[in-house]
Parts: C-alpha cells; sequence; structure tokens
C-alpha cells in the first residue's frame, strides 16, 4: 500500500507505458488501451469496499463514474437527506450492490468495519471534519475539491494525511486526465512549443441559473437541519453561495482552472490583484462574478495569468484554460472541442512534434494572409490539435488513479499536500477582492 509522496509525481514526464498504442498517423486513444491510465485489479484481488460520504450533485457525478471502474463496490452511503440516500440506494442496486445507509459519518463508521476508503462529497465545510474522521478510522480518503472553506480547514487534512499514513486524494481531476498530461509534460516540458511563456489566460463562465429548488415533501425536518448547521432548506440545496458552507465561484469553479495554472507553471504565483461583487444575485453572500491577475516569477522572467469567472454569462468561450508564449500557445480544455495549439508564424519549425504525433495539424485551411486590415497586425497563426482521445467520464481518471494508488500500483496525482499549496493562491485571490489590495503570497507552512 503507499504513502503519499508530496510532490514526488509533479515534474515526472510520463513513461513510455503511457503512451501505448502511440504512434505516428494515429491519434492516441488511451481510454480504449491498456495503460497506465487504464485500471484493472490484480487477479484474485478482493474488490475495493468504499463509503460514498455525500450524494448531492458531486456524490451523483463521482457515482456515476465508480460504477464503471471494475473491482470497486459501495457499501455505504451518508447523507442527511432521505431523499438523497434513497436515490443513491436505488441508483447503486441499479447497478448490482446493495448499500447501506447512514444519516450520520459516525454511525457508519462505527458500523462499517470492512471499508477500505471514503469518498466525500460533501459541502466544503464538512471536508476536513468527515475526512480527519475517515482517516483516522484507518480509511483511504479521496475528498472532493477545495479541500475546505479556510485555510486552516484544508491544512488540517494535511497534517491528518502525515499522522495516519493513510492516502488522501484531492480531486483535483484534470491531473489524471491524459490529455492535461500529455499537453503539460510533452508539449510544454518536452517540446517547449511555446517557446518563453509570457502570459496565461483561464476562465470559467457560464449563464445565469435558478437556485435548486427541492420536492417539498421530501424536506429535511428543521431539527435536523439545524443539527447540521442549516438555517434552512434553501441554503442546504444553494450551500455553495454562503460563507459558512462553500468559497463561492472563485472556490467552486476557479479551482479548476488556478490549479492548472499553478500545476503547470510548476511553481506559486507571487502575487494576486482581483475585483468581484455581487452584481445579479441578491440572496447570496458571495460574489457572482471576479476577474483575477496573478504574476508567476518564472526564472525567464515574469508571466502573467488573468483568470475570470462568470455566473452571468456563458459568453467568451465557456472554461479553459490558455498559456500563451513567444512561440505559440496551448489552449486546453476537459472539453476536447475547446483544446487547440497556435503556432507563432515566427516561431521554429513544428515539423518534429508533428511527426512524434504530440501534435497534429489542424485540417483547417490556412489564414488568408491577406485578410489583415491594419499593417501593423502580426501574422496570423496557424493551428493545430492535440491527438489524445478519451472515451471516459472526466472523474473516472483520478478515481482509478486513487484505487490503483490504494492497490500499491500508483502514486497519487493529487496528495492532499500538493492539493493545499496549489489552491492557497485562490484563498489569497479571494482576499485581494475582499480588500481590494495587491496581495503577497509565500509558500504556505503545514
Amino acid at each position: 500500500m503507499n504513502s503519499a509522496q508530496p510532490g514526488s509525481h509533479a515534474s515526472s514526464p510520463l513513461t513510455r507505458r503511457d503512451f501505448l498504442g502511440y504512434s505516428t498517423g494515429a491519434a492516441l486513444t488511451l481510454a480504449t488501451t491498456p495503460s497506465l491510465f487504464s485500471i484493472t485489479p490484480p487477479d484474485g484481488a478482493k474488490p475495493l469496499r468504499l463509503a460514498l460520504v455525500g450524494f448531492g450533485a458531486q456524490g451523483r457525478v463521482l457515482a456515476e463514474a465508480i460504477v464503471k471502474v471494475p473491482g470497486i463496490q459501495v457499501v455505504a452511503l451518508c447523507d442527511i437527506w432521505d431523499y438523497a440516500r434513497e436515490y443513491g440506494r436505488r441508483f447503486f442496486k441499479s447497478n448490482g450492490t446493495e448499500t447501506n445507509g447512514y444519516r450520520d459519518l459516525e454511525e457508519l463508521l462505527a458500523k462499517e468495519k470492512d471499508l477500505d476508503a471514503a469518498i466525500v462529497a460533501t459541502p466544503d465545510v464538512f471536508h476536513a471534519p468527515h475526512t480527519i474522521a475517515c482517516l483516522q478510522a484507518g480509511l483511504h480518503v479521496y475528498c472532493e475539491k477545495m479541500m475546505s472553506n479556510t485555510v486552516e480547514g484544508a491544512r488540517s487534512m494535511v497534517q491528518a494525511m502525515k499522522t495516519t499514513g493513510r492516502l488522501l486524494q484531492i480531486g483535483h481531476q484534470r491531473r489524471s486526465n491524459p490529455r492535461y498530461l500529455v499537453a503539460r509534460n510533452r508539449l510544454l516540458l518536452e517540446a517547449r512549443i511555446t517557446g518563453r511563456l509570457t502570459a496565461a489566460h483561464a476562465q470559467w463562465n457560464r449563464a445565469v441559473s435558478e437556485d435548486l429548488g427541492w420536492p417539498k415533501k421530501a424536506a429535511i425536518p428543521d431539527d435536523v437541519l439545524k443539527h447540521y448547521g442549516f438555517p434552512d432548506m434553501h441554503t442546504f440545496r444553494n450551500w455553495r453561495w454562503f460563507k459558512k458552507f462553500g468559497g463561492g465561484p472563485l472556490s467552486d469553479l476557479g479551482a479548476h482552472q488556478i490549479d492548472i495554472l499553478s500545476w503547470f507553471f510548476d511553481r506559486l504565483p507571487s502575487t494576486v490583484i482581483a475585483s468581484g461583487g455581487s452584481d445579479y444575485y441578491k440572496n447570496h453572500e458571495w460574489f457572482d462574478n471576479a476577474m483575477v491577475i496573478y504574476e508567476y516569477p518564472l526564472p525567464e522572467g515574469t508571466a502573467r495569468a488573468f483568470y475570470q469567472v462568470q455566473t452571468t454569462t456563458s459568453s467568451g468561450g465557456g472554461y479553459f484554460e490558455q498559456f500563451m508564449g513567444t512561440e505559440g500557445t496551448l489552449k486546453i480544455s476537459e472539453n476536447p472541442n475547446l483544446t487547440v495549439i497556435y503556432r507563432e508564424a515566427s516561431a521554429p519549425s513544428w515539423e518534429e512534434w508533428v511527426r512524434k504525433n504530440y501534435l497534429r495539424v489542424n485540417a483547417a485551411p490556412a489564414p488568408d494572409p491577406d485578410a489583415k486590415v491594419d499593417a501593423r497586425e502580426t501574422a496570423a497563426l496557424a493551428t493545430y490539435k492535440l491527438p489524445v482521445v478519451t472515451n471516459k467520464a472526466i472523474h473516472q481518471y483520478h478515481l482509478e488513479n486513487f484505487f490503483q494508488s490504494i492497490r500499491g500500483k500508483a502514486t497519487l496525482n493529487c496528495p492532499s499536500d500538493e492539493a493545499f499549496r496549489s489552491e492557497y493562491p485562490i484563498f489569497k485571490a479571494i482576499e485581494a477582492v475582499e480588500t481590494r489590495q495587491l496581495v503577497q503570497i509565500q509558500e504556505p507552512s503545514v
């Protein structure tokens, strides 16, 4: 059984095993090829027995991915909402597994004595106490991001991982996505197709939406809500918008992209300035829109990264991370249709990387050189594709990495100490929004 190895994987290039099926002229179809990105239980190995703690929207997303992984059984389910537990029981039964339902995690841990691991998908404020309780019960834990809605809560989770010696994976699932691994390790670190990195841009823009409702007959009794700290059913269903329970859009959505900024730059930013506010929703505590600028002190000079999260418009291209350099730009998203690679006209030839199938030339016609309307425009960019095809749910690879690590066949792609370091700049961005000041970012202590 592996113990977490803080940061040990961060700069490790993919091995040749990662690229089984990788050949000139053929797309890299990792999801259908036995490789590091697939999970195969050892012959004769008993199934891993899991508890799923929290069966809200994210818990259901994880459940749908878990049931597709062989050798995994969810045998216990915990949620304070009877309606969610019954939904979960029927979901897992339809997938061939009987689950025991619990309202309280303490009761679950007292009665379920043959568990290997827990999946924690409760509101952020409960991540630390729930994760620590499971670690101290001897379980390995996969906990959704953000680790907590406070720095202190996140830090306590790292300390518990180190104290108990159990595995604690945080759900920054892009770190196990084959497309992101190839983009980072092959294109940025090995081929260095961008040249000197000078800027980055990332965002998550989505349209306005109504607050979540609930079947009135299924409402949680007031005494139960209050026992778990919720003033009413609306707050329970929309906890992400309230500071006691979550971290707002910069935490919920921004955590995905800001994690990628620090991971791809392989360092923390040194400063952050930001602006945000409650411009649209009047019944939420957290700001609904925010714009953030980080400075990353790279060895060759400063790179600035602009991040925006908008919950009032889906315009602007959806969600992606884009790394811009003197020779090229890598724009990547979990949505393959939003992923594209640009080559500057003055960049050295990329023929070597095309020949090695790191890139594929876009079939679109070359830009018309006479299309410029201003003489000061630079030449249009040629576009390339990332030749990596996947067909699994976006969370499945990260869960598989967790399960394989429990079996001693892999190391965690996002152990809690590394996740804490990556999430720390998000807390500082929120501080910058609230203080309207430039905020210095130091290496966080554990």
